[in-house]
């Protein structure tokens, strides 16, 4: 490792995206190992690794946010982002992609778990990020590289170009030829690999795949392509030359292989990331910053509440400096002052004066800065480079705090939360009572329980939210509702006609007089509305009553003891003891939901929607998206619940879907039973 000396380009910063368990924070500790930035690799395993280092990501052996880390590789600084692999907890890579100049893209030679690296290259050619594809665990590879190509190419709309082939020796990969460079390099484990010579078969091997490389290079070079037809070599300057360009512009994505858990390949990925990814420059014209400007300009990518640290946000310093204690305006109207730059080194949080252009810092105390803001050290409100949208939650919980003198700090947790993970969302069931915590699958929503838990000190109980069952009538009748009592002095006196009859489905309520002589004076008819509301609230079968109207037509009244709360009391007794004469009928919700997945999964999602009284209204291709389908189906909401667990047990992962509502539907017999009976006990 060289000095450390600025590189030209200025500090980088390299995603490493993936999907679950492909080796990501493996290889990012091997990067770290091989550039001096910590004395060996740590091991998920073992809970020792700098990257998922958070007591639930250590708990569960899996990443649940990124990580940050910066070392530097001659002489060049770097930050690697380590981004969760787990669709639940995409949204973490989702808010720090726009800001990186590159992404490696870590995957196996497994065509089981092809759906997942779709979905992230799929976001990485939408925001226009160059990529390399790492090719993990080739020492386990079962099938030969080119077939592996075949088989992930679905995957990325551009080109997988292959920059390297193995070295077998019979059954086991023992190196690999670079095609760039030429050479030839046998894997020494936790070392660097060691230069050969090629010869005889490889070299052979080495000739064909360099052509094909060089052919791929061609289609957007025609000078490469004169000299490939006219079979003059082309020089090594040009061949990299055109494969840093190429891969900037985001026509070809090159394939590299390797083993992070041996650190082979490792070296030759970080040589790549050296000569071939573009830097904060060619990463702030993509975010469209202006040359011109003096301000720093910096986007915020992550947000995290520390125990005793409080508040810090992740940050790329897009361009100019950015010192401590300056105040910042964001993109979103906000401002705040700076209280601490602290940079990432190999997991240590180490104070700074000041950050540069491109460099990857944590500011402090910017109590109402939020992920995705832009800021700027300017007199104004910066434009937001870029915005972060939270893919609609999927599972839902109720939460209550175990011990009710918390519900305060819970409420605090919960922002908290939200804050760090947009994400997540909560919603305040007015019917029910409920706070409802809704996220993007099972694991999501079980780590934000610990996190409420290890973190903020708030117990909860947590229980499925409440279904939107309600009730209505099929047959109208007229009925008197009457209050009257005498207690000395002054009593209670109400007495109302009431007709009650059923509305259209998706009518709602509605309440109408037709009262003629004065036999309920006009200044109580008010009340009389509020006590029909009150009685629709819980109906015979103990639901909120819809599709009702409610019209009074007669009653009297007594000059002392008449009052409001008299008519109201009157109103809503009328309406209880008619509704039951009323043939009450359950209603359940019913959504219209529409699910993302890979067509070969497209008949178990039909069998697994039909299961769940679904009825599926058809299925077409997912346009933009070769190898996937999009299903419909009218699906009732007692029956979303924990849909997301089936269909992303069914889809490796890989299934979503949306939902909304549609209408409300009669529920009747033995089911209609069930449910009335279950409400009965809970209640």
């Amino acid at each position: 490792m060289g000095q450390d000396l600025r590189s030209p380009r200025g500090p980088r910063c390299i995603a490493l995206v993936g999907p679950f368990q492909s080796g990501k924070t493996t290889l990012l500790e091997a990067i770290l190992t091989r550039t001096g930035a910590i004395p060996r690799a740590g091991s998920v395993d073992a809970g020792s690794s700098v990257g998922d280092a958070s007591p639930e990501a250590r708990h569960h052996k899996m990443g649940v946010s990124l990580t940050a880390v910066s070392t530097t590789f001659m002489g060049d600084s770097y930050t690697f982002i380590d981004c969760p692999g787990s669709v639940e907890f995409a949204h973490d890579m989702r808010a720090a992609l726009p800001a990186v100049d590159a992404a490696v893209v870590v995957c196996e030679a497994d065509e089981r778990k092809l759906p997942q690296p779709q979905l992230i290259m799929r976001e990485l050619e939408d925001l226009g990020i160059p990529r390399f594809l790492f090719l993990n665990k080739i020492d386990r590879a079962s099938k030969r590289v080119r077939e592996t190509l075949d088989t992930l190419q679905p995957a990325s709309r551009i080109p997988l170009v292959l920059r390297q082939i193995p070295i077998w020796n019979g059954e086991l990969i023992a190196g690999f030829v670079d095609l760039a460079l030429e050479r030839a390099f046998v894997y020494r484990e936790h070392k660097a690999s060691e230069v050969i010579a090629l010869d005889g078969g490889d070299l052979a091997r080495e000739k064909e795949a360099r052509f094909s490389m060089l052919e791929k290079l061609a289609d957007h070079d025609d000078a490469l392509m004169e000299q490939l037809l006219e079979d003059i070599v082309p020089p090594a300057d040009a061949v990299f030359d055109d494969l840093a360009r190429e891969l900037r512009e985001g026509v070809i994505c090159p394939v590299l292989l390797g083993s992070a858990l041996r650190e082979n390949g490792v070296l030759r990925l970080l040589k790549a990331l050296r000569h071939e990814a573009p830097g904060i420059a060619e990463t702030a014209k993509r975010l469209g910053v202006p040359a011109a400007g003096k301000e720093a300009l910096a986007c915020v990518i992550k947000t995290t509440h520390q125990p005793h640290g409080g508040k810090l946000s992740l940050a790329r310093v897009v361009s100019g400096r950015l010192e401590d204690g300056v105040t910042l305006q964001a993109s979103s109207g906000e401002s705040g002052r700076v209280s601490g730059i602290l940079a990432a080194d190999a997991g240590h949080d180490s104070k700074r004066a000041a950050a540069e252009g491109g460099e990857v810092v944590s500011l402090g105390k910017l109590e109402h800065i939020r992920t995705g803001d832009t800021l700027s050290s300017g007199k104004t409100a910066p434009r937001a480079l870029f915005s972060v949208v939270a893919t609609p939650p999927v599972l839902a919980m109720a939460l209550a705090a175990a011990d009710r003198k918390d519900d305060v700090k819970l409420g605090q947790a919960l922002l908290k939360l939200n804050e760090e993970d947009p994400s997540l969302s909560v919603v305040n069931n007015a019917r029910s009572h409920d706070v409802v915590l809704w996220g993007q699958g099972e694991m999501h929503l079980r780590v934000a329980l610990e996190r409420l838990h290890d973190r903020f000190g708030v117990t909860v109980r947590s229980q499925p939210p409440t279904i939107g069952y309600q009730e209505t009538i099929r047959k109208p009748i007229t009925l008197r509702g009457r209050h009257k009592k005498q207690s000395g002095g002054h009593g209670q006196f109400g007495d109302v006609v009431l007709e009650i009859r059923p509305l259209p489905r998706g009518g709602g309520f509605a309440f109408d007089e037709k009262v003629v002589g004065g036999a309920v004076p006009r200044n109580y008819i008010p009340a009389v509305g509020e006590g029909v509301v009150d009685g629709l609230a819980r109906g015979p079968l103990g639901f909120p009553v819809i599709d009702v109207q409610v019209t009074l037509t007669d009653g009297s009244y007594h000059s002392v003891d008449s009052s409001d709360l008299a008519f109201r009391t009157a109103a809503r007794i009328g309406v209880s003891e008619g509704l039951p004469q009323c043939q009450p009928v359950l209603l359940e919700p019913i959504h219209v939901v529409e699910v993302a997945c890979p067509t070969e999964t497209t008949a178990k999602i039909n069998a697994i929607l039909s299961g769940r009284r679904g009825q599926i209204l058809g299925f077409d291709t997912r346009e933009g998206w070769p190898g996937w389908d999009r299903v419909r189906a009218m699906l009732p909401e007692a029956e979303i619940g924990d849909l997301i667990v089936e269909l992303r047990s069914a889809t490796a992962g890989a299934g979503s879907f949306v939902r909304a509502f549609d209408r409300m539907a009669e529920v009747t017999g033995r089911a209609a039973e069930q449910i009335i009976a279950a409400h009965r006990v809970a209640a």
